[in-house]
């Protein structure tokens, strides 16, 4: 936390509500101001958290992102607005909340978090607040925090449901004690292919910047070692207790994690093969959308097959492309040439990878998976096609 400095007029009118609360008065405010926190995504969720953090007179704020605001973010990435489209996020970010609070400093970092950068990027803050997606960068944090010894205000969200809790504070347990390992490769989908209400995110956003705002004024009873989940079709809140886990291989009483480490690796993405056997021979499993233009461009393009939703099939496909819809694959694969090589597509190249697997074990040895999906092409290959 920096040096605590007095409140300039100005400062005493804008937060004059927090003032009156002799829970917080002119000395938390102050606290406040000095205070460093660190907003790990500005989308769904580090949007509203990054709003209320600024309005609330957090002295410095700092972002790690990397993406451009896409159409799509706008349902739910209140940070962003219509002209922001095409813009980097944080670029959007600054000048959202530079127009909130102008008082507040805000250190961007557009990069993506890793394991050579963390410790540097999140060294200095009083609180790490976890907006990812993904869970490399969850356990990313959650360990850097660790080490660093820097508190976890952790939300995440799926579908209509959300979680959120305070982690690696007060000697309290790490997202590690709560979830040991993470999930098999493609297990849960991401909310690209899954969906998500636009308003969950604000809701847990907002707890997360509450929690963060308790932790630098040491108020209340933080979430440390309590999950709150949301279920937001029956408005509905559960907590659930967790304790820290002596074993814990990173705040446990014998670590073994003394250094990040990689992390994809960690959560089985950087060792999913590239190939699959059948029947003993070796077949390409992925066609890089680079392939794919090129044989295209050849005249020699296999045939295409879309296992999207029809809405997404809609809002953007590749030409000559053939809809069957994931959920009707297997009643439709008589539709499909066994003896033919074709390429089989979605939106990031999950679910047409799980497509490929099973049409290969129902002997379509020709299936291939177009490797980061519809979205990929878009952003390699033909950039003013619509993304989503």
């Amino acid at each position: 936390m920096q040096p605590v400095t007095a409140l300039t007029h100005d400062e005493l009118t804008r937060y004059s509500r927090h003032l009156s609360l002799p829970e917080v008065g002119e000395t938390g405010q102050c606290r406040l101001k000095a205070s460093r926190v660190l907003c790990v995504g500005a989308g769904g969720l580090g949007s509203p958290a990054a709003m209320y953090l600024a309005a609330a007179g957090v002295g410095t704020l700092g972002l790690v992102d990397f993406d451009r605001v896409d159409l799509s973010n706008l349902q739910r990435q209140i940070l962003h607005g219509t002209s922001d489209v095409g813009r980097s996020k944080l670029a959007s970010a600054r000048d959202r909340l530079s127009a909130l609070n102008p008082g507040v400093r805000l250190e961007l970092h557009e990069c993506t978090l890793s394991s050579t950068n963390a410790m540097d990027i999140l060294r200095g803050y009083d609180v790490v607040l976890d907006g990812s997606d993904n869970f490399p960068t969850r356990y990313l944090v959650n360990d850097a925090c660790v080490l660093l010894g820097i508190p976890n205000a952790y939300g995440a969200i799926f579908r209509f449901e959300g979680q959120a809790s305070v982690l690696s504070a007060n000697g309290g347990p790490c997202y590690r004690c709560l979830y040991p390992e993470p999930p098999p490769p493609g297990l849960v989908p991401s909310c690209a292919e899954a969906g998500v209400f636009g308003v969950l995110p604000g809701l847990v956003g907002t707890i997360q910047a509450t929690e963060t705002l308790k932790l630098l004024l040491n108020l209340g009873e933080p979430l440390v070692g309590r999950l709150l989940v949301y279920d937001a079709l029956r408005m509905r809140f559960t907590e659930l207790s967790f304790r820290k886990d002596p074993d814990c291989p990173v705040c446990g009483t014998h670590p073994t994690v003394r250094e990040l480490v990689d992390y994809d690796a960690f959560c089985g993405l950087a060792t999913a093969p590239d190939k699959m056997s059948l029947s003993g021979e070796e077949l390409d499993f992925n066609m890089t959308v680079e392939e794919l233009k090129t044989r295209i461009d050849r005249g020699v393009a296999p045939p295409m097959i879309d296992v999207r939703e029809p809405y997404e099939h809609r809002i953007v496909g590749l030409p000559g492309a053939t809809l069957i819809p994931l959920g009707e694959l297997s009643a439709r694969q008589q539709e499909l040439d066994p003896d033919r090589e074709f390429v089989v597509f979605c939106h990031l190249g999950v679910r047409s990878a799980q497509a490929v697997a099973y049409l290969r074990h129902a002997g379509f040895s020709g299936a291939r998976n177009l490797q980061g999906g519809i979205d990929e092409w878009t952003r390699r290959i033909d950039p003013s096609l619509p993304r989503y």
